[in-house]
């Protein structure tokens, strides 16, 4: 069975601008939830991007509903494909790095493999995924779902959703969310610069941050 649903709103310019700027691992700091399993990885390093969620299910062996729903793919889009738990097919290659190169896509998550990681650099789209393949789908039409709720790396991924990527992973919140904790970690970004302000004017790291003193208040209740 073949379920298809139309594309979701794209998310404000201004609300994709912020969370560009933002380091996943910065967020990682304050929140726990919302971040694909570790080992769905960045093929390219040091890229930080973001985008409108657009998901994809697809079953082990078969990519033709992928094939189908690229033309209807946009600008600023982040496909987020399920592959319903196979590790070993690679739905996303060269070709498709191309086409989403031309189609000028924000990124693509794979929960599981890829293939042709050289020529994926090449085309310079961000991709995440379980690792490399040489076993690659087929068009089979066997079934699918294109902008459905789904699960990857352990989180459910609404279309519409914004998705933010960089080197140390990849993180999900709803649009509400996402203005929030954006805005959270500009701030935590901006404390940080003080902090390197202070480490290199000769302050100590447990003095700044408190170590110091917790540790210190600890050890004279165990005394």
């Amino acid at each position: 069975m073949f379920v298809i649903n139309d594309m979701p709103r794209q998310l404000d310019v201004e609300l994709i601008q912020m969370l560009s700027a933002v380091e996943t691992a910065t967020v990682g700091h304050v929140r726990h939830g919302g971040f694909v399993d570790r080992g769905i990885r960045a093929v390219l390093d040091e890229r930080r991007v973001a985008g409108t969620a657009v998901t994809l299910r697809i079953p082990g062996p078969d990519s033709a509903l992928l094939h189908y729903v690229v033309p209807h793919l946009r600008e600023g889009d982040f496909l987020i494909v399920d592959r319903c738990g196979d590790t070993r097919h690679a739905c996303w290659g060269g070709v498709l790095a191309n086409v989403a190169r031309a189609k000028k896509l924000a990124g693509v998550v794979v929960d599981g493999p890829a293939t042709d990681f050289g020529e994926i650099r090449k085309c310079g789209v961000p991709v995440w995924c379980r690792g490399p393949s040489p076993i690659t789908t087929k068009v089979l039409g066997l079934e699918g779902a294109f902008n459905v709720p789904i699960s990857v790396g352990g989180v459910v991924v609404v279309p519409g959703d914004a998705v933010l990527g960089d080197e140390s992973g990849v993180l999900v919140l709803s649009p509400p969310e996402a203005m929030r904790v954006g805005q959270q970690a500009i701030g935590l970004q901006d404390a940080e610069i003080v902090m390197l302000k202070r480490l290199a004017d000769g302050e100590r790291l447990p003095d700044i941050t408190g170590a110091t003193e917790l540790i210190e208040s600890r050890l004279r209740q165990q005394a």
